[in-house]
């Protein structure tokens, strides 16, 4: 890849496994200084040293993106470091797949503190340094989860579809600023996320994580006076959509 991001200061949340991975991989091999943030601080730091071991830049934070006071210390940091944040890219996410009423109301909050309620968190506090810039960019992914349902999974739907809403509002409210806003629906891709809940998935329907990684970094780079909003990329056999 051309060093088409030097200079960029990107963010990914989730950065220790799945898409996170990818996309640390694809957005540091395009130049830019590479946070790699997530709860599991250890996995963080294994994908950073392994974006290091092929000549890029990247490092690892620990951050539950649920806790709005770690989500502050870690943007300061993040510029106190770097100087700047030009992208953040909200890709942690969880999940627990289980019939409504089997679902305890602590399940329900901690899937919206992660898929929904990080994402508010992190783009209110990115916005202290995007805002006097008016310049920076903001990625959301979501899923296909955020445009249909299928049973067992009302927590995700829920905050996936809240998720797509938040989005369209922020890209609304930002674009005066200067500031990007883009939601990513992507469908299944070969990761931990689907793979260890599903073993007996057919892997040949789902996209790698690498595609969808490209794919946000298309959008990054897109000229300054335009924006994509949302995005949808599916593997070609995609299962859950027409």
């Amino acid at each position: 890849m051309n060093n088409d991001l030097d200079g960029k200061c990107v963010l990914v949340t989730g950065g220790g496994s799945g898409l996170g991975a990818a996309l640390c991989h694809a957005l540091a091999a395009a130049g830019a200084d590479v946070v790699a943030a997530d709860l599991r601080e250890d996995a963080a730091e294994k994908v950073a040293s392994s974006v290091r071991s092929q000549g890029w830049r990247c490092t690892a934070a620990r951050l539950d993106v649920g806790d709005e006071a770690a989500v502050g210390v870690a943007l300061e940091q993040v510029v106190a470091q770097f100087g700047r944040l030009d992208v953040l890219i909200n890709n942690a996410g969880t999940d627990v797949t289980l019939p409504v009423d089997e679902l305890q109301v602590s399940d329900w909050d901690r899937v919206i503190a992660t898929n929904l309620t990080g994402p508010f968190l992190l783009s209110r506090q990115a916005l202290r340094y995007m805002k006097p810039r008016r310049a920076g960019h903001i990625v959301n992914i979501a899923s296909t989860a955020a445009k249909r349902a299928w049973p067992n999974a009302s927590a995700y739907h829920a905050s996936k579809w809240g998720l797509l809403g938040l989005s369209q509002a922020l890209h609304a409210e930002l674009r005066p600023h200067g500031i990007k806003v883009t939601s990513v629906i992507a469908g299944g891709m070969r990761t931990p996320f689907l793979l260890d809940r599903f073993p007996d998935i057919d892997v040949e329907t789902l996209q790698d994580p690498a595609d969808v990684a490209a794919t946000v970094r298309s959008v990054l780079l897109l000229p300054a006076g335009t924006v994509v909003p949302e995005i949808m990329v599916l593997p070609m056999r995609e299962t859950s959509w027409p």
